[in-house]
């Protein structure tokens, strides 16, 4: 009986080798800044209780709206696929009481998030993130630290061709007085019944609609940069100078409002000119106030999340990406059965040691296996038969120029650890 292939859903990304190790490395490096700034891993559950989107993200955004995938389970319990990783932080922190302890609260994450939106390059409907957030202080030089620390990431890819954009969304007073005039200036538009409930719930929400249409009728909108109390005002220049101290460049750009609801103050996203519509490869921002909506302490925070498969996209586009990430650093090619179990031996008292060890297995021939060793990119080879089992020694191969030397097997594990 002959079965039809399964192939994955539509708008998944995924990554088989030798891309994987790409990604790998993409991940790993845009994390590594975060553990270094004393960043601890939260491990979050891939679903949630709807509810923690709905209050958390905001109604009236697409994710909520448009986006999530939703559905109700066995006990007739409303869960969603996470599509973003704050909310579902914020409310592991309440309820593991972190926020009772020493503040900050400084954690990282990373894994897959869920989006049901129309694929094309760069949009997934399974994609990949790392992320921090900050919770309980509100210092300006926190906020220039998690910028810092994104940027830092990027630059560690060798990612060259990308622009910070900052702004600031003010305290809830500066963001009640624009409410005020930007209501008066939409009340005025021509808009269609989603649109208007849209602003309804929330007006800034026109400024990210990217139809053309809106982005014209929002031209001359008023902008809540130019209503910032004197305390937001003050805030936000202590995070440009902080930024500039730190020899970061940045574009203010008033018309940001990135697509959660959340977001107040410090707001900011990079954007990549290589990568088209979806330019964006990472941003986040300070969210005063959702603490206190999922039932906590009315607690600041500041965060990120950076995409990896857009880092990885990038990457390919500025010709950055390291091909073949992976290689092991011994591969053994045992000449039969017996040499097999020595080779076993070999390799795990090796790789106990940190070091990468592959074995060639499925009896093939000498030639063969020795093509497989240099596919595998493997930096030394050696040749395991009776004689060098009897002898103790091999001869130990370096696959970058072909020279060899004599080796005591007893002894691999300090020369290679020496060169390696």
């Amino acid at each position: 009986m002959k079965y039809e292939k399964i192939q994955a859903p539509k708008g998944v990304s995924e990554y088989a080798p030798p891309l994987s190790a790409a990604f790998e490395w993409v991940r790993e490096s845009l994390i590594a800044p975060a553990k270094l700034a004393g960043y601890q891993l939260m491990e979050l559950p891939v679903f949630e209780d709807t509810s923690l989107f709905s209050r958390g993200v905001g109604e009236s955004t697409d994710v909520v709206s448009k986006e999530m995938y939703t559905f109700e389970d066995r006990g007739g319990r409303s869960i969603t696929l996470r599509p973003e990783g704050t909310a579902g932080v914020m409310r592991a922190v309440i309820e593991k009481g972190l926020d009772r302890g020493q503040l900050p609260v400084k954690v990282w994450y990373s894994g897959a998030f869920f989006r049901a939106e129309r694929p094309q390059a760069g949009r997934y409907r399974q994609f990949y993130q790392v992320g921090i957030e900050a919770i309980g202080l509100d210092d300006p030089a926190i906020d220039a630290e998690v910028i810092a620390i994104a940027d830092q990431g990027f630059k560690s890819l060798g990612l060259k061709n990308y622009r910070l954009d900052i702004t600031s969304l003010g305290d809830a007073q500066s963001r009640a007085a624009h409410r005020v005039d930007l209501l008066q200036f939409i009340s005025k538009l021509d808009l269609d019944e989603a649109t208007a409930t849209r602003a309804a719930i929330n007006p800034l929400r026109l400024f990210d609609d990217k139809r053309p249409e809106m982005k014209e009728a929002m031209a001359k909108a008023p902008l809540l940069l130019d209503y910032l109390s004197a305390d937001s005002a003050e805030n936000f220049k202590q995070v440009k100078s902080y930024l500039d101290s730190l020899g970061i460049s940045y574009v203010v750009n008033p018309r940001m409002v990135r697509g959660l609801d959340y977001y107040t103050g410090t707001t900011f996203e990079f954007i990549h000119e290589g990568l088209g519509a979806q330019s964006g490869i990472g941003g986040g921002g300070r969210y005063d106030g959702l603490m206190e909506i999922l039932g906590g302490q009315a607690l600041s925070g500041i965060g990120f999340g950076l995409g990896v498969d857009r880092a990885l996209l990038a990457a390919q586009a500025e010709g950055v990406l390291v091909e073949n990430q992976f290689s092991s650093d011994l591969f053994i090619i045992p000449l039969g059965d017996n040499q097999k179990s020595a080779s076993l031996s070999i390799a795990a008292k090796l790789r106990e040691a940190g070091i990468r060890t592959e074995i060639a297995f499925g009896d093939r021939a000498l030639k063969g296996a020795m093509k497989a060793a240099d596919k595998s990119g493997s930096r030394y080879v050696i040749v395991l038969g009776d004689s060098e089992v009897a002898s103790g020694s091999v001869e130990l191969k370096r696959m970058s120029d072909g020279s060899t030397r004599s080796v005591k097997i007893d002894q691999l594990q300090s020369v290679l650890l020496g060169d390696l």
